[in-house]
């Protein structure tokens, strides 16, 4: 019974473990998938674009809402739609240039607060979260649309290239519960990692490691069993015999007692 039930948690945990490798490597991909085009930032205004290629807009607001699911979004278009999130908001373009591709454009609130047309983007949000971000501020914005539209619609920031350091500083664009697992004792990993125990063979948590096994071997109590010619190493050890018990009734060695003219039979001493 024991044994069953401890197959039943080894293959529960295995499946668990599994599952969420795959989840964590899926999340990794989406969010990386898109490659940093282009970026803006101006005090507390930050915005960055992405490029998904040979993507639809309506493909690409399916995916990126089924991977982190917004407060609102917009109704399917094939030239624009919004994703609004706590604390971004995401603009899907149809690139002019390119009309095979789709830009992303990553905001945060202070941007589109001050750049975005409140009385444009009515058409695609709700009224109820224009006033939440606005607010005071509602007729303050500009006439901002989008990247796609940024040499007509001029923002009150300009975008340019990321450099290396931005491309490597900015995060992706990124899911929720991404995750990732790192197996210790990698050739990178400092030799104070390199002493600390793994977690079974091959990073496996059911699966004994051979330091495992052969500390295990080492702690393993043995009988050794001297051999009958005496050997010199043989009679280093010592010879284990069991104690006599108090209970146990004590060995009679003296010979059987012999009652002379009797019937000539022996009696055994009790």
């Amino acid at each position: 019974m024991v044994k069953r039930l401890f197959t039943i948690i080894k293959t529960t945990l295995a499946v668990v473990l599994v599952a969420s490798t795959l989840a964590g490597c899926t999340s990794q991909a989406m969010g990386s998938s898109y490659p940093l085009e282009s970026v803006t930032q101006d005090g507390k205004q930050q915005s960055r674009v992405y490029r998904a290629e040979n993507k639809t807009v309506p493909q690409v607001a399916k995916e990126l809402s089924e991977q982190k699911k917004p407060k609102e979004i917009s109704k399917e278009d094939n030239d624009q739609m919004f994703l609004v999130y706590s604390d971004e908001w995401y603009n899907l373009q149809k690139d002019p240039k390119k009309p095979e591709d789709t830009l992303i454009e990553v905001s945060n609130l202070e941007f589109v607060r001050q750049n975005y047309n409140p009385s444009f983007l009515e058409g695609y949000i709700l009224a109820s979260i224009l006033n939440d971000l606005f607010d005071s501020h509602k007729r303050s914005g500009g006439s901002y649309r989008g990247y796609a539209d940024k040499d007509i619609y001029k923002p009150k920031t300009e975008y340019h290239t990321p450099t290396a350091k931005e491309k490597k500083n900015l995060p992706p664009i990124t899911t929720e519960g991404t995750g990732s697992i790192i197996k210790r004792g990698d050739s990178s990993s400092s030799s104070s990692d390199s002493k600390r125990s793994s977690v079974g063979s091959g990073g496996s948590i059911i699966k004994k490691s051979d330091t495992d096994t052969s500390a295990s071997n080492e702690k393993r109590g043995k009988i050794i069993r001297s051999s009958d010619d005496g050997s010199s190493y043989d009679k280093q050890r010592t010879k284990v015999k069991p104690k006599d018990s108090i209970f146990s009734r004590p060995k009679n060695n003296s010979p059987p007692k012999v009652k002379v003219g009797g019937s000539g039979k022996i009696f055994k001493r009790r």
